[in-house]
């Protein structure tokens, strides 16, 4: 099950409580405020930070004017409107957003160290940003990440993933090439590879991991 799947799930279990809510005439308080309650951390959960679903779920519960059956009725068509747009491929999962955040801070810092004169350094940065999104990409694709128990080497994972097509063989030979680098640079190889190389791997890296699904 996809991260998505997982999502819709588990806006489907809320939609479908708010359906029975409506069956009663008149509900009780305490199913009328956890089914609130529900409402409001699946929105601020679920939803990106600073869109329109979050945005309109404060405006609704900073409403003092209107009762909390109105309030109820306000989220959850938020809610609905987030489930159709996951449906549909319009939103990646938060999960996704923030982990995209923390791979360009960590190439940033990549990036820096390496104009700072800390080559072997940003290689190796560099090396563990692509190996995490090599996880990911598998992770995606249904493609298993440990074997017998441990965790796949970052070159088995790219062999996998170009197996699967989910990018083509240049891709492959690119990531093999920047994995290499980076062993060379965690391994004390320090006058195998030069500053230039290890700018190409960094540049090469940002572009595959923004190109390849973050």
């Amino acid at each position: 099950m996809t991260r998505v799947d997982e999502i819709l799930k588990q806006l489907d279990a809320l939609v479908i409580r708010h359906s029975g809510f409506l069956e009663w005439k008149e509900p009780p308080h305490r199913l009328l405020i956890g089914l609130l309650t529900s409402a409001q951390s699946a929105i601020e959960r679920l939803a990106p930070p600073n869109s329109a679903y979050r945005g309109r779920c404060k405006e609704t519960l900073q409403n003092e004017y209107t009762s909390e059956s109105y309030k109820l009725e306000r989220l959850m068509g938020i809610v609905e409107a987030l489930r159709e747009d996951y449906r549909v491929g319009a939103l990646a999962p938060i999960q996704d957003l923030v982990r995209a955040e923390v791979f360009d801070d960590f190439l940033a810092m990549a990036e820096h160290l390496l104009g700072s004169g800390y080559k072997d350094a940003a290689a190796v940065l560099a090396g563990g940003v692509l190996e995490q999104h090599l996880r990911r990409l598998c992770n995606r694709a249904g493609i298993p990440t440990d074997k017998d128990g441990r965790p796949k080497k970052a070159d088995a994972m790219n062999s996998d993933l170009a197996a699967q097509a989910v990018y083509g063989k240049l891709d492959q030979k690119n990531v093999t090439s920047w994995l290499d680098l980076r062993n060379k640079a965690a391994h004390g190889e320090y006058d195998s590879y030069s500053a230039e190389q290890v700018r190409i791997m960094l540049t090469g890296v940002q572009e595959h991991v923004r190109r390849t699904g973050m």
